[in-house]
Order: C-alpha cells, then sequence, then structure tokens
C-alpha cells in the first residue's frame, strides 16, 4: 500500500508541474518581465515608480527607529556600549539591506515576482520540491505574522509620544487610540495600493527626509564623532565587555532592519529598478543618519533609551514630529499589509492555501491585489494583539522572532537559487551563506531567549496557519491521487458513449476536471445517472504553471479528443496571473475551437455553433471524501478538517466569471 501511495504520489507531481513541454526560457521570461513592467522602463518611469513605493515597500524599514532602543533591555549603558550598538545597527543593514536585499535577492525575482514563494517556484522547475517545500510554508506563515506585528508595534510606538508631554494620558487610551488607527488603515485597503500609495508616499517622503535631518541635529550638538563606530573593532569590544548581556540585546537590535523582507515580498507591486533607487538614495542614507543621531543623543543622556525616539527630538518641533511619525506609523503598516496579500494571493493559486477572494486594484500590474478575508483577518488580529499585549516590549520581542526567521529563510532559498539556477562559484557562494547564516544565526539564538516574553506569539500564529496549509494541501493530494487511480481514460469513455441507453442531447457542455491525461471520475458518475452528454462537450482542466505569468497566447489550449463533438480545453495561468477573462468567457473557448477545426468538416463547424445558440452550461464536481472505518486516526482528521475548509471555502469556477444559472455540480463520493 505503501508502495502505490509512494507511485501514485510521484504521478500526482508530475501531473501538478508537467502539463506539457512548456520550458519557459530565461530570455523570454525576461522580455514578459519587461513588457509587464513598462511603466518603470524608462527613467522617469522608474523615479515615480519609486517615489510611489516609499508609501507600500519601505514603511516598516524607515519607521524601526521609533521602537529599536526601547525595545533593548540596556542596565546603565556606557558611552562604549551605545558606540558597539550603533556599528552593529550600521553593519546590519549594509550587509542584509544593502548587500543581501538590495543587490541579490532582487535579482532572484520570477518574471518580476518576489518574495518566498517566488523562490519556491523559481526552485521548483529546476529540483525536487519536497526538500523546500516545509521551509516555504514556514517563511510564508511568518512574514503573515510580521503582516500583523508590524502595523501593531509600528502605531503603538508612535502614539505612545502623546504621553510625553501628557503623562496622564493612561496607557489603555493609547491602545484604544492605536486599534482606532488601524482600523480605519485596513478599511483603506479596498482601494488598492496604487491609491493608496498616492496617499502615503508624500508622507514616508517626508518622514524619510525629516527624521535624517534631526539626526544631523543631535550629532552636532551631542557627539560629532559617532561615525567612528562604523568601524567593526567597536563591535568585537561591545561583546568583549557585555558578554552574555551583549549577546541578549540583539534581540532588540534585530528590529532594525525590520521590514526589509517586504522589499522583496513586494516586488511584484513596483520592479527591481525603481526599489533599488528608492533603497540605496533615501531609505539607507535615512536610517544610517537617523540611528546616528539617536545614538549621539543617548551617549549624552545615557538613561533616556526607553523612550529612545521622542526624547532626541527637539522641543521646539516635537508635535510637527509627532504628527509626522504617527502618520510615518500608519504608512509602515502598508508595506508587510501589501506583502501579506501578495503572498496570500500566490499560495492560493499554487494550492496550498484554502480558496479565498483575491481582487485586482490595478490593470496595469497584475502584482496589485487585495484580498477581503485577509484584510479583515489582519484588522482583528492586530487590534487583538494591541489590546492583550499592549506592552511594546512583548510585541518587540515577538517582532524579532519574525523578523529574523524570515530573513534566515530567504537566506537558505537564495543560496539554492545560487547553486542550482544561477550556477554561482562556489568559493562566492560558500561565502555568502556563511556570511549571513552566521549573522543571522547568532540574531536567531537571541530571540529565542524571549520566547516566554511574547516570542511565543508568532510561533502560534505560524503553526495554525502551518495547520491549515498542510491539511488544504493534504487534502488535495489525497483527492488528485484518488482521480488519478479511478480516472477514465479514453477507452472508458468510449465504451460509455457507445451504449444506446447514452443520449446526446443538444448544447455546449464544458465539463471540468482536475486531470489532463484522461477525465474525472466524476464523469463516469454523470454519465451513469444522468445517461446522457451534450453534443458538443469541452472537457476543461485549469491548471497553474509555475511561472508568474502565461503568454496571451499559450493561455487556452484546444485539441480535439478523437470522438465526435468531444474536445479538450487546456486553460494556464500563472499565480500572478488573473482569472478574470475579460469579456465573454464561452466566446474566447469557441473562438480557440474556430481556430483549432478550422481546416476540418463543415458540419463540425455548424455542430459547434447549433450547440452554442442551444443551451451552454458548466458541470463541474462536487465531491467529497467518504471516510470508512479503515482510514487511519490521522486520516480520518485530516480529511475530516479538509473537507470543512473545503465547504467553507470558494468555489474555483465563478473566477472565471461563469453566470451561476449556467453552473450545474455533480456530487460524488470518493472513499478515503
Amino acid at each position: 500500500m505503501d508502495a502505490t501511495r509512494d507511485i501514485v504520489g510521484r504521478k500526482v507531481k508530475m501531473e501538478m508541474v508537467a502539463w506539457r513541454s512548456w520550458d519557459i526560457e530565461e530570455d523570454e521570461a525576461m522580455d514578459h518581465n519587461r513588457t509587464s513592467n513598462q511603466q518603470g522602463s524608462n527613467r522617469w518611469g522608474t523615479l515615480l515608480l519609486a517615489y510611489k513605493s516609499l508609501g507600500v515597500v519601505f514603511g516598516g524599514l524607515v519607521t524601526s527607529p521609533l521602537y529599536v532602543y526601547p525595545s533593548m533591555a540596556l542596565k546603565s549603558p556606557t558611552e562604549d556600549d551605545y558606540l558597539g550598538i550603533y556599528s552593529i545597527m550600521f553593519w546590519t543593514l549594509t550587509l542584509i539591506g544593502v548587500v543581501k536585499y538590495a543587490c541579490i535577492a532582487l535579482k532572484a525575482d520570477d518574471q518580476g515576482e518576489g518574495g518566498t514563494f517566488a523562490l519556491y517556484s523559481l526552485l521548483c522547475r529546476h529540483m525536487n520540491i519536497g526538500a523546500i517545500t516545509s521551509k516555504t510554508i514556514l517563511g510564508m506563515c511568518m512574514l503573515i505574522g510580521d503582516g500583523i506585528l508590524t502595523p501593531a508595534i509600528s502605531v503603538l510606538s508612535a502614539m505612545d509620544g502623546i504621553r510625553g508631554p501628557f503623562p496622564a494620558f493612561s496607557k489603555s487610551l493609547v491602545e484604544g487610540l492605536s486599534a482606532f488607527v488601524l482600523v480605519v488603515l485596513f478599511l483603506l485597503q479596498k482601494f488598492g495600493t496604487a491609491r493608496v500609495s498616492f496617499i502615503f508616499s508624500p508622507i514616508m517622503g517626508l518622514w524619510t527626509l525629516t527624521t535624517p535631518l534631526v539626526g544631523i541635529y543631535n550629532i552636532i550638538h551631542h557627539y560629532p564623532t559617532i561615525f567612528k563606530a562604523i568601524s567593526p573593532h567597536y563591535i568585537f569590544h561591545f561583546f568583549s565587555r557585555n558578554g552574555h548581556h551583549g549577546w541578549l540585546l540583539l534581540n532588540g537590535m534585530v528590529l532594525c532592519i525590520t521590514g526589509s523582507e517586504a522589499l522583496f515580498a513586494d516586488l511584484g507591486h513596483f520592479n527591481r529598478p525603481s526599489i533599488q533607487v528608492a533603497f540605496l538614495s533615501c531609505i539607507y542614507p535615512s536610517l544610517v543618519l537617523t540611528y546616528a543621531g539617536q545614538t549621539a543623543y543617548l551617549i549624552q543622556n545615557p538613561n533616556d533609551h526607553d523612550d529612545g525616539f521622542y526624547k532626541f527630538i527637539p522641543t521646539k518641533i516635537y508635535w510637527p514630529m509627532f504628527v509626522i511619525a504617527s502618520l510615518a506609523a500608519i504608512v509602515a503598516s502598508q508595506s508587510l499589509i501589501s506583502a501579506t496579500f501578495s503572498v496570500i494571493k500566490q499560495s492560493v493559486v499554487l494550492d496550498y492555501f484554502p480558496r479565498i477572494k483575491i481582487v485586482h486594484t490595478s490593470t496595469s500590474n497584475e502584482g496589485q491585489v487585495y484580498s477581503p478575508e485577509t484584510n479583515y483577518a489582519l484588522m482583528l488580529l492586530c487590534v487583538a494583539v494591541i489590546l492583550i499585549f499592549g506592552d511594546g516590549k512583548e510585541i518587540g520581542n515577538a517582532f524579532g522572532v519574525v523578523v529574523i526567521l524570515v530573513m534566515l529563510i530567504t537566506t537558505l532559498l537564495l543560496t539554492l537559487v545560487m547553486i542550482v539556477i544561477w550556477r554561482v562559484p562556489v568559493i562566492l557562494v560558500a561565502l555568502f551563506s556563511f556570511t549571513f547564516l552566521t549573522m543571522e544565526g547568532f540574531y536567531v539564538s537571541s530571540v529565542f531567549t524571549k520566547i516566554k516574553q511574547g516570542g511565543w506569539i508568532p510561533f502560534a500564529i505560524s503553526i495554525i496557519l502551518a495547520f491549515i496549509m498542510f491539511g488544504w494541501f493534504y487534502g488535495r493530494q489525497r483527492k488528485m491521487e484518488y482521480e488519478l487511480t479511478h480516472r477514465i481514460d479514453m477507452d472508458r469513455l468510449k465504451l460509455l458513449l457507445s451504449d444506446p441507453g447514452v443520449q446526446r442531447v443538444p448544447g455546449l457542455c464544458f465539463f471540468y476536471t482536475n486531470i489532463q491525461d484522461g477525465f474525472t471520475p466524476v464523469l463516469g458518475h454523470y454519465i451513469n445517472n444522468m445517461r446522457s452528454i451534450h453534443k458538443v462537450t469541452v472537457f476543461t482542466t485549469l491548471r497553474y504553471l509555475l511561472v508568474p505569468k502565461v503568454s496571451p497566447t499559450e493561455r487556452i489550449v484546444v485539441k480535439r479528443l478523437g470522438l465526435k463533438g468531444v474536445y479538450g480545453c487546456l486553460i494556464q495561468y500563472g499565480y500572478a496571473d488573473s482569472l478574470d477573462f475579460q469579456g465573454d468567457f464561452v466566446s474566447q473557448i469557441i473562438c480557440s475551437l474556430q481556430n483549432h477545426i478550422m481546416h476540418g468538416e463543415d458540419q463540425e463547424m455548424t455542430d459547434l455553433r447549433e450547440a452554442q445558440h442551444a443551451s451552454v452550461v458548466h458541470v463541474h464536481g462536487k465531491t467529497r471524501f467518504h471516510i470508512t472505518k479503515n482510514c487511519t486516526r490521522f486520516d480520518r482528521f485530516m480529511l475530516a478538517f479538509y473537507e470543512f475548509m473545503h465547504s467553507n471555502c470558494r468555489s474555483g469556477i465563478p473566477t472565471l466569471g461563469v453566470p451561476l444559472p449556467q453552473r450545474i455540480e455533480v456530487g460524488m463520493l470518493y472513499e478515503a
């Protein structure tokens, strides 16, 4: 039985990946990517996109000064301690932000799409996916956790500034105000990334300009020689003096690179040049100067670290900076919200997540998406985190775990991309993996000490999400195994149709099947019970390819199946494609069929037109598992969980724009 399951499992993977020999050449992929990003192909277009990206991509990263120092458990810090901390943050920003993400990760895009699942699909076409699936799922779950914690900690840290001038303003009021601001932010998401970025980019541009100016002011007035800390020897001195306590402080320092994963995950919303321009010319210099100013102030005022941002703001500009900081914190939430939408959409299309509504908010950029269910779930979880874990340090501890684990998983996947796809020399791969795995390994070991103090939150979120994803994937795989084992081949179909009791009724039928090499068992169930089949029947298969986008010329593939009036139709799409067909879906299939049979018999063309005018129906199987006593407890539980999700998720057919009166669902029980 296990051997049979092994063989069928391999067939499932082959069926899911190798539908036809459509290996996409790299130069074609690059051409398609350039076509899909024409708005950023020229200099001014790139600059405009770079400006817009400020309000979507970099919010979490550039607002990290709000909560980095307050998240550190500093005890009587000295000047040398602060110089060591700044040196660590400078090199973390430089190596992880500039080298890893801006210069390397952005080049590992999959036809313009970025993030964990983009790396996964890229690797799937070149190696066995089993070895990296679990890492990909964990990375995606952690990124969603990032999308929950970034809005919470950013807005809460900004709003806490009101307590400086007004100590009577209680913490509960700050939490309530933060929750209200987040609710408004999530309600704005339905307007789409483009409109949101148009509103948010000026705010983030103002923040990116003002915070380094304040930093320069503090450098001049408090510690002009702060940039000597760029020397790495301050890092070694810091750890030699502080030992174990210095290592524990890393769980706060890691927050300086918060949001850098969004720089990669939000790639589909913009493009590589625009993100690189924005980061290297604005975001990176702004962070270096802001942290330098904060550190310069704290060297002269060592005990103000619990409010490390608002304390270093000059009194005369406190309120303008409070307003800017509050608005910037709202914008900061946007980067991870957008990234979460992208990742959820990719996982739905790759069949790792239950089907939910995905709305494309841009006609020119397929990567800009919005999911109502995801949006409101994030909103509720963000508000819950603020109201339940109002202490910024606890949220900071949770945040650190998410930030570094996502980075570590990205490093592992990038290493595989370098070896398997880019064919980078071994010495360079070793240098990359040693540098970043060592650095991120130190951070991971430190943040894990905070599991009890809030670090468990992202793990709880990730376990729930991973369980949902595994349950859905397991159920889908078992269903595919059954269909491949009990599929109807052409000989069996000919035998069914040769039965004199089976009638050919007028009309055009689109019969949806999950199998290309044969037909779903639902077909046999349908014919045996209905005793009829339409004169023109098109067996339609929807299949994703492990590429972001499929060329329009390859989107719909039709062929004759050797029986009169029976055709096959394959609708292909990538994880960045929209299935919302422009115009009439049926007309597009008919047009493809007419082009295919153009040189055939005139009667065949006439039958097709008559069938279209008679009636059009879409037959879709509604299958469920029949869980028998022979099933193991594991199968009973997982398949029951899958059935619960399947019965509550959206159907795949409405995404094609099929009218409800034309839909027919045929129920069938699959024996587990």
